[in-house]
């Protein structure tokens, strides 16, 4: 009878153990949900309004599909279409910047990791030591450097910057540490493969997920750079859209009440101006997304 009790006191205490973990459970997700979830739902919710609508309608009511096309075309139409300009110079830096980080990291990465040379470690300290300084911190040296070669205000002085990515050169180097076998590769060269023809051949196919993520990494930071932009170029033709946004804040009388005029931007605009701004990246993110996930794992086990 006492072990009848006993097994029924451990039971409630685990039946009330699950419930109240359940519970924190739904209350870190309702957190989740008000802090994250609902911003974005009305930042979408507002390019679909007026101005006014904006502020007298509930905000979790959708507006009309013309409010919308106004809102879009206000935005496209400010300075006779420097939004336009500002998403293709965020597209061409970018994708420039992707390309030669993918092409400098990966063999990078693979050098450090399969390769025996010269200062190989005191290489590798030095790549952990610049991810960890803040890039910001780098502008100013880097504006000095490219100030005397003449490059301020040209798409390199943004586009090679950006292209320095120690942090693909460090994860192309755990991926080729943890996840290519080295009896692999030495049999690439028994059969008579040069190194250059081991990398090409065998180790670069094997690192598919690795250059995906490499290059997501890349195209994240590339894309969402405002800093760096925004000191390098002193003209708004050459702005990308993050810098271009800062522009679209001074013309909106909501933020700026001496910018009421023809050229203004309302509220609404704005929203719309943020959600443009973002959406190229998302895009990459849900067709990339199988590529990441392996990308991801691909290091967790080693040999």
């Amino acid at each position: 009878m006492t072990t009848v009790n006993s097994h029924r006191r451990v039971t409630r205490r685990s039946g009330v153990s699950g419930w109240s973990g359940r519970t924190m459970v739904a209350v870190v997700l309702v957190v989740f949900v008000l802090f994250f979830v609902i911003p974005i739902v009305w930042l979408l919710l507002a390019t679909t309004k007026s101005a006014h609508g904006l502020i007298v309608d509930n905000p979790f009511l959708p507006g009309g599909l013309g409010d919308l096309a106004t809102n879009w075309n206000q935005l496209f139409g400010f300075q006779d279409g420097a939004v336009t300009a500002w998403v293709g110079n965020s597209a061409l830096y970018a994708l420039s910047a992707l390309v030669i980080a993918i092409i400098a990291s990966i063999p990078a990465g693979y050098a450090m990791a399969l390769t025996d040379f010269r200062f190989r470690r005191l290489l590798l300290v030095l790549t952990l030591i610049v991810m960890l300084i803040p890039n910001t911190a780098l502008v100013l040296p880097i504006f000095l450097e490219l100030n005397v070669v003449g490059l301020i205000g040209s798409p390199l002085a943004v586009i090679l910057p950006m292209s320095f990515f120690p942090f693909g050169v460090y994860l192309t180097y755990i991926y080729f540490s943890t996840s290519v076998p080295r009896d692999l590769l030495a049999a690439a060269r028994l059969d008579g493969c040069s190194e250059f023809q081991v990398f090409t051949r065998v180790a670069l196919p094997l690192a598919a997920p690795i250059i995906a993520l490499v290059a997501f990494f890349s195209f994240v930071q590339s894309w969402n750079n405002f800093f760096l932009p925004f000191v390098m170029l002193p003209s708004s033709q050459g702005y990308p859209v993050q810098v271009g946004l800062t522009s679209l804040l001074a013309s909106t009388p909501a933020f700026n009440p001496s910018s009421a005029g023809t050229q203004s931007v309302q509220l609404p605009t704005l929203a719309l101006a943020t959600v443009v701004s973002v959406l190229p990246v998302l895009i990459v993110f849900l067709f990339a997304q199988r590529f990441l996930v392996a990308g991801m794992t691909a290091g967790g086990t080693k040999e």
